[in-house]
């Protein structure tokens, strides 16, 4: 690629055993694109999930990186930063498809070199998530602040292109009760589980922005998290003494839908199409300076 400005720019990453590797911006990016999208996959939704995190992880540099980690600019655990695969690993899971894939990815990364999601000149917050129902979900529906290129766009995977689209999770009472407890201490947990959950709003698609918990108010995601759920997009049904969420989808919601993409892809989009359809009035362009221009 014309200069390699992924090449010039360095990423301090921290692993899970506590180790700062220093990985130019393409090698960063071939284990983040290994861990984080099924190789499998079109090549264009590759791609796409190769500037994604490009452009994530310039975001947060260019943003005072991260206060979990000073000495880093990125981390390898999802709660944080992104995922990440080191080549030995990721050939041990890809096993006969090691070379196939492992050269895939690289073109992922080297084929969209140095490209960002750009709003307004500047690399955008992009997130993105495994898959959802119908719709995606405005930034300002499961975080606090509002985004103008994160904002709810129609989504194409459905149980057809997507494994374990659909999921249950179901809980006793007791352990139910435990569990809002200790992250709603203010909630009134008493009698029947079928009155803890009211004033339930949801979105057309089915996800729920808000609800109350036993007279406390608490986001759809909020509860998604408090209880492992794969995504805020559930109904609730009771029998006895069990309470069982039926989740629909997997992630946040926010930003692109990584099996959406996988299906956009194989529809006939490029990466550009597919990451302007996800980033709302973004555009995809060579971000910074190529070594040697």
């Amino acid at each position: 690629p014309a200069g390699g400005r992924d090449k010039g720019r360095a990423v301090r990453l921290l692993t899970k055993e506590g180790e700062v590797l220093e990985l130019s911006m393409d090698e960063y990016l071939w284990g983040v694109v290994a861990a984080e999208m099924p190789a499998s996959f079109h090549l264009e939704a590759l791609k796409s999930q190769a500037v994604a995190a490009r452009t994530y992880t310039l975001h947060k540099m260019e943003n005072g990186g991260s206060a979990n980690h000073p000495e880093a600019d990125a981390c390898d655990d999802i709660t944080c930063c992104q995922a990440y695969k080191s080549q030995t690993d990721a050939a041990a899971d890809w096993g006969e498809h090691a070379a196939e894939y492992e050269e895939k990815v690289h073109r992922a990364v080297t084929e969209t070199d140095g490209e960002c999601v750009l709003y307004e000149g500047a690399p955008v917050l992009a997130v993105f998530h495994s898959s959802s129902a119908g719709t995606t979900q405005d930034a300002a529906a499961v975080w606090s602040g509002s985004l103008p290129y994160l904002q709810s766009v129609e989504t194409p995977e459905s149980e057809e292109t997507v494994p374990n689209y659909r999921s249950t999770a179901s809980f006793q009472a007791g352990e139910l009760k435990d569990r809002l407890q200790a992250a709603l201490p203010e909630a009134a947990l008493g009698g029947s589980p079928s009155n803890w959950f009211t004033n339930i709003q949801q979105q057309p698609g089915g996800t729920v922005t808000a609800l109350t918990v036993g007279g406390v108010e608490v986001g759809g995601n909020q509860l998604r998290t408090i209880l492992d759920l794969r995504s805020a997009c559930f109904t609730i049904a009771f029998e006895g003494d069990t309470v069982t969420f039926s989740v629909t989808g997997y992630g946040h919601g926010v930003g692109m839908s990584q099996y959406g993409a996988n299906v956009l892809a194989q529809g006939g989009m490029d990466y550009r199409e597919i990451l302007s359809w996800y980033y709302t009035g973004a555009s995809v362009e060579p971000y910074g300076e190529a070594a040697g221009d």
